[in-house]
């Protein structure tokens, strides 16, 4: 089993992953769910730093790059990744997250951790990306740091929709800001492993799942 088959795994197990009937709050009805909220164990943010950090060596390797977390689902998902990443492959990077309302006492701010600045070169952690808006919020900030590079985005799952055109949000947001975005895993992923698939007893993707899986991704995917 590799590690994309695996987190699937554990995003089952942990309720992450739901399949039935959904409404989203683009007001799609969607035939599947992802809510990274659902986390709530240290050995599941645990897994899914190991997760998020064998993604990051896969596509950056060593790369010295400053991990940011957009708040709030951001923020445990780059702690657990840096923490991770310093772990597996002793590569021990400085992370950030930001405050929702900048802090006006003590040093200020509206950065915790690693203040960004004009050197770094930045890989934004995220979850899922829907309609890509904190993404967005986060590029408007770092626009504000003159010379700043943000080099990539890793998310946990591309659900490979269409944004504001007939692209998907992520190939806006490439076109959009030229960064580099990687995915654990894909939608397409996910179906391909579960398809019919026995996973702790029961088959989540049976033919008629996969019916409306089709038929979804075919009005709203790129």
């Amino acid at each position: 089993m590799n590690y994309k088959e695996e987190f699937i795994e554990l995003m089952l197990k942990a309720d992450v992953l739901k399949f039935g009937e959904f409404t989203l709050k683009s007001g799609r009805k969607a035939p599947y769910f992802i809510n990274t909220g659902n986390y709530k164990k240290g050995s599941e943010i645990l897994e899914l730093g190991k997760f998020y950090a064998k993604c990051y060596n896969e596509n950056f390797g060593s790369k010295k790059a400053l991990l940011f977390g957009p708040a709030y689902k951001g923020i445990p998902l780059v702690v657990t990744t840096a923490a991770s990443l310093a772990d597996m492959y002793a590569l021990d990077l400085n992370y950030s997250f930001n405050r929702k309302e900048a802090k006006d006492h003590g040093e200020g701010g509206v950065y915790v951790g690693t203040k960004p600045s004009s050197t770094d070169h930045v890989v934004i952690i995220e979850d899922v990306i829907t309609a890509g808006t904190a993404v967005r919020e986060s590029m408007d900030m770092f626009s504000k740091i003159d010379g700043i590079s943000v080099d990539g985005l890793i998310i946990a799952v591309d659900r490979m929709e269409k944004g504001k055109t007939e692209k998907s949000t992520m190939q806006e947001l490439r076109d959009e800001f030229g960064m580099k975005i990687h995915a654990i895993v894909t939608i397409n992923d996910i179906v391909e492993y579960l398809y019919n698939k026995e996973v702790n007893g029961k088959i989540y993707i049976d033919d008629a799942m996969k019916k409306s899986i089709d038929e979804y991704q075919s009005k709203y995917c790129s």
